[in-house]
């Protein structure tokens, strides 16, 4: 029985990196081409909070995709983002509080200390796997609607 008890406590006591994290979709997001055309609809986990901006997808080992999350700022100013404990490839889109994408960075590297930067002001960030953007040709083009749900 000690050992039971033992091995659960082992398996609570392991790094954050270790564990899965499981993906907790909050919405479903759209980009939209300019002619109004929904070019690709994933669903998303929010950032909204000072602290789980700043957790962002450090630590995940697995997104589809069909999955991204969506950073939501109080404010619209230049952003910067950095993957120092993020291991995926991520495409980083930054949006206009138009909900205009500003710019894209596309296959950022993972665990990499190196500032990803907004080329203008940006009120949200859109992170999805890398490779994406280019794989549905979503580009600065065009725009990002979101519902949310289970809040």
């Amino acid at each position: 029985m000690g050992g039971l008890v033992l091995s659960a406590c082992k398996e609570e006591a392991r790094p954050a990196q270790m564990r899965e994290i499981p993906f907790e979709p909050k919405g479903v997001l759209e980009f939209v081409n300019p002619n109004g055309a929904v070019i690709r609809q994933i669903a998303i986990e929010v950032a909204d909070t000072d602290s789980s901006r700043m957790r962002g997808l450090m630590d995940r080992r697995s997104l589809s995709t069909r999955q991204g999350m969506l950073f939501v700022f109080p404010d619209e100013t230049d952003r910067s983002f950095w993957m120092q404990n993020t291991p995926l490839p991520l495409d980083i889109i930054f949006v206009a509080a138009d909900s205009q994408i500003v710019n894209i960075a596309k296959h950022t590297t993972p665990l990499s200390p190196e500032q990803v930067t907004s080329t203008g002001p940006a009120k949200y960030v859109v992170e999805v796997r890398g490779g994406f953007t280019d794989r549905y040709a979503i580009t600065d083009s065009a725009r990002v609607r979101w519902v949310l749900v289970n809040q």
